[in-house]
């Protein structure tokens, strides 16, 4: 069954239930969602995943891990408690699973375990190119169709279009928290609005205390860049997340949106969140110490 309303099946009225069954004839990784007022009903989340396991699977098609995150795109202009399904290019929420950062959950492992990520992406009008950090891995499906080992390729970001899924497997021989993000810069942010004047570099100088008589919290924002501003705790309209990341390790993470975490640990004897890494020591990078930089032939002007 793969039906629109009115062309393959007459459509679900309001307070129906309908039966859906059919012969499963092949595995993989698959998405539904509505085709009746299909910008409507899909731009307000009627959509999800759905996977074929074979009933005989091969050696190489086992992991340990099997995790699903579907990509979205959403319209929700501060204070507003819906998408707006009419919007066609300026989206302003991305998310995986339906949640943005830091409410996406991480994807859990324990080191040495072989691991598959299905990625679907219903995303209105963008594609989505998910890079993972720490790792290299091989893209194994496409859309459903399993690719043969000696087609695999190598990747650290796997690009998935609007109507598109792709499988990627590696091996989680890395301890650490490892970003999964969308490499689309824009796409890691919430809320932000397109339509507002470049301010990088701009000397407000007084500006903002003449200003304040009139709007009493007025604070001029962006000539210095938008990092760290979540983390300012300014008020906000409800049901509002613009600029917001979260708290980690070693202060505010700045990115959000289209973006969680892959938490590979030694030793755990659970999939729950096992909180932030230890890093051991020497692995952090630092502040780099004046010999350090008359080492390496640095001579800092001053």
């Amino acid at each position: 069954m793969d039906g629109v309303s009115s062309l393959n099946q007459r459509a679900i009225a309001p307070g129906e239930t309908f039966k859906y069954e059919w012969t499963l004839r092949q595995h993989g990784t698959y998405m539904y969602h509505s085709h009746h007022d299909t910008m409507i009903q899909e731009g307000m989340g009627l959509a999800g995943m759905l996977v074929v396991h074979p009933r005989e699977p091969k050696p190489e098609y086992r992991v340990d891990r099997d995790f699903a995150l579907l990509l979205s795109e959403w319209r929700i202009d501060p204070g507003a408690s819906r998408p707006d399904p009419n919007e066609m290019s300026d989206f302003n929420l991305l998310t995986m699973n339906g949640r943005c950062f830091p409410g996406t959950a991480p994807l859990v492992t324990k080191l040495g375990e072989k691991v598959r990520i299905r990625y679907g992406n219903l995303s209105a009008m963008d594609h989505h190119p998910i890079h993972l950090h720490g790792y290299r891995f091989k893209v194994v499906a496409t859309d459903g169709e399993r690719i043969p080992m000696s087609a695999q390729w190598p990747e650290t970001s796997v690009l998935v279009a609007t109507g598109q899924t792709r499988d990627i497997e590696f091996v989680a021989d890395a301890p650490g928290d490892w970003a999964i993000h969308c490499h689309m810069t824009h796409h890691t942010m919430k809320q932000m609005g397109h339509e507002i004047p470049n301010l990088v570099g701009l000397e407000p100088g007084a500006f903002d205390s003449h200003v304040r008589p009139l709007l009493p919290e007025y604070m001029t924002m962006g000539q210095h860049g938008l990092g760290n501003m979540g983390a300012m705790g300014m008020r906000v309209p409800a049901n509002s997340i613009p600029m917001v990341g979260g708290p980690g390790p070693f202060g505010y993470i700045g990115m959000g949106g289209m973006f969680t975490l892959l938490k590979v640990r030694a030793g755990i004897s659970s999939y729950a969140d096992p909180g932030w890494y230890d890093h051991p020591a020497g692995t952090v990078a630092d502040l780099a110490s004046t010999l350090d930089l008359r080492r390496d032939g640095i001579n800092l002007v001053t």
